[in-house]
């Protein structure tokens, strides 16, 4: 069950609407690094949760807060097209090209959404849900979801860089600052799990003999012409405190060279491929 506040999670201010960065606003919501990905990537977690029940909640208080973002960031599209063409005879329209198709807006907000926001990205692309990841694992998920932030707290930022209007400033700062502490929320998950040296490898409830654990920790140089980057990777121990990192600088094949032989009768193949 949800309960609803007719009041915005955080004050939304226009100044200066702006048409084209209502478009852009749009990646914010319904792009890969958007809200709608994270409030349905936490809903989804949540419902998977198996275990201690308070990360079920905190991912479903998560999960709703995100579609809070949703709906302001929907309220500040909608304002940010206070004042667009709506016929091709407005001043703002006439050629060349319709003014560069109406000044930089997406034509949608017009032809299907009246001046409001839709569930689409900056190219005006519907998310589809597919990067929605929620694996019934704890940590996997919570990687996942530290990475989601990340990548909203990207798209943030470079929003709050292309727009001079300071109320659409003031509401970036706002979902920059709970990015920040999305991010640190998951990982204080990984860390409550017993840090990285406990949490992985991901899933550590794999038996051990189920691993060719001589290949675990060696890092592969598979270029033809450049040297193995020296890192933490190459060497010293493993993270998760079970190895030593290592490197094959000129990696030899295991395998056998690929050869499935004659394909059968009646399967479609030229007579001399049988």
């Amino acid at each position: 069950m949800f309960h609803h506040s007719s009041k915005l999670q955080y004050q939304v201010r226009v100044d200066k609407p702006s048409p084209a960065f209502a478009k852009y606003l749009q990646q914010a919501i319904g792009g890969v690094e958007g809200e709608i990905r994270v409030a349905m990537q936490y809903f989804f977690q949540a419902m998977g949760a198996r275990g201690d029940s308070k990360y079920r909640d905190m991912l479903m208080m998560t999960a709703t807060e995100e579609l809070s973002h949703i709906e302001f960031l929907g309220h500040a599209v909608a304002l940010n097209l206070e004042g667009a063409p709506v016929e091709v005879q407005d001043e703002a329209a006439k050629d060349p090209v319709v003014h560069a198709i109406l000044g930089g807006m997406n034509p949608r907000h017009i032809l299907s959404s009246g001046l409001s926001a839709m569930p689409v990205n900056a190219n005006g692309v519907p998310f589809d849900m597919s990067h929605v990841y929620a694996t019934g694992n704890l940590a996997a998920d919570m990687m996942a979801n530290a990475t989601a932030e990340s990548g909203g707290r990207v798209l943030a930022s470079r929003l709050y860089n292309m727009t001079d209007d300071a109320g659409m400033k003031d509401m970036l700062s706002f979902l920059i600052a709970r990015d920040t502490m999305h991010q640190q929320q998951w990982l204080a998950v990984i860390e409550e799990l017993g840090g990285w040296e406990k949490a992985l490898p991901i899933p550590n409830s794999t038996p051990e003999e189920h691993e060719a654990t001589e290949h675990s920790y060696y890092f592969l140089n598979t270029s033809l012409d450049e040297p193995t980057p020296e890192g933490r990777w190459t060497s010293g121990p493993s993270l998760d405190g079970r190895g030593t990192f290592s490197r094959k600088d000129k990696p030899e094949p295991l395998g056998q060279k690929p050869d499935l032989g004659k394909s059968k009768p009646k399967s479609g193949t030229q007579t001399d491929q049988q």
